[in-house]
């Protein structure tokens, strides 16, 4: 039946996104090459990040992202999804947030809207690259390029009310439970947040600051 062969072709998350493998579209060397940084990044991970490493297809790339301090998404663990292009690496993967986030530059669909993900794009650039200007834009979102305007008009406008919004979302979708399987297999907790003092107002400028600078170079 035809509703059957789209369900083999079509992989759905959890969240109802549906995205293709391309792993019959990519060359061996780039499939080498990536499965080569991805085992790299389960062996020395960058602080905060944890790769899930799918060897069967490696154009789906799943991490694990703590909520950094000091934002309104600390002490959550939000999962995102890069879905590799068949002509990857001449063309940027699409990113996604899999788990449910409120955020300026993630539309409710859970694409993600960064420069480094369209014109702003390198072959040489890589995965971890990737990674983590998720995880700054997780510090300092940018409204001029917002995919959830309200998010984006409430950031500019009513700052208080969005970090609300965002922490509630927090609390809600990006928690892990105590015990559960995730926890038991080593992958980013809230507890380690929720112990972590917020800084000061000086020092929560100068990271907001230094952050901004990092972001224009990526």
């Amino acid at each position: 039946m035809r509703k059957t062969k789209q369900i083999q072709v079509i992989q759905e998350s959890s969240e109802g996104m549906a995205t293709t493998s391309n792993v019959e579209n990519l060359s061996p060397q780039t499939i080498r090459q990536v499965a080569r940084e991805l085992a790299g990044l389960q062996t020395s991970p960058p602080e905060g990040i944890k790769v899930l490493f799918n060897e069967q297809d490696v154009t789906q790339v799943e991490a694990l992202i703590d909520g950094p301090a000091g934002t309104p998404y600390a002490g959550g663990v939000f999962r995102v999804k890069l879905a590799l292009s068949r002509d990857f690496p001449r063309s940027p993967p699409k990113g996604f947030f899999i788990t449910r986030i409120f955020h300026p530059n993630v539309a409710v669909s859970g694409e993600i809207c960064v420069n480094t993900l369209k014109k702003d794009w390198k072959a040489d650039l890589g995965i971890k690259h990737l990674l983590l200007t998720i995880k700054c834009l997780l510090i300092v979102p940018n409204p001029e390029s917002a995919l959830n305007e309200e998010a984006g008009k409430m950031l500019l406008e009513r700052y208080d009310d969005y970090c609300q919004r965002a922490r509630m979302m927090t609390e809600i979708h990006a928690q892990v439970a105590r015990g559960s399987k995730a926890a038991e297999e080593g992958e980013p907790t809230a507890k380690k947040h929720a112990a972590e003092r917020p800084p000061a107002t000086g020092d929560k400028r100068r990271l907001k600051d230094k952050t901004r600078r990092t972001l224009k170079r990526l």
